[in-house]
């Protein structure tokens, strides 16, 4: 196994991890701060970006698509997917207009996440679908179209509940 896949698996499974504690119950009454919850959530969507920037990289024209490892990366990319709408406890919507955030701890997640947590849920699942689709594809072109997907859901989740100011 390559340096680059191992490290990927270990930052899922860490992710997956803080997630888990999340959603146990015993931690219900004592979550972590909310400042390291958005801090899980920021580094899985880092692992995420950097996984996508991998593909993309590969897809690009001048580009070599190398499928195996292409594959993997979508994997990676479908397993953060499913974990990262655990990631939003209501302790984590500080979100406020015009406030000096820090970029490693400070939300930048859309306040409207919270009042619809059932629609972000899907939206992160269905692309998570895709990506594992993606993973699973036996040809280039497959490939290249369900990413194609992949890039336009997450383009219209960002759309929809980051806040860039």
């Amino acid at each position: 196994m390559r340096f680059s896949s191992w490290l990927n698996r270990a930052v899922v499974i860490a992710i997956a991890m803080v997630a888990a504690c999340l959603a146990a119950p015993s931690f219900a009454e004592d979550q972590p701060p909310a400042k390291d919850t958005i801090f899980a959530r920021k580094t899985a969507m880092g692992e995420i970006d950097m996984n996508m920037d991998e593909i993309e990289t590969m897809l690009a024209p001048g580009g070599k698509l190398d499928l195996a490892d292409a594959r993997e990366h979508a994997e990676v990319i479908s397993t953060l997917l499913l974990v990262f709408p655990h990631l939003f406890p209501p302790s984590t919507n500080q979100w406020k207009q015009g406030a000096e955030r820090d970029p490693a701890t400070d939300t930048f997640a859309n306040p409207a996440i919270w009042s619809n947590l059932a629609d972000f849920y899907k939206r992160a699942t269905e692309a998570s679908k895709i990506a594992w689709s993606a993973a699973a594809a036996k040809k280039p072109d497959e490939f290249r179209t369900q990413i194609k997907e992949l890039r336009l859901r997450c383009n219209g989740c960002h759309a929809l509940n980051l806040k860039t100011e």
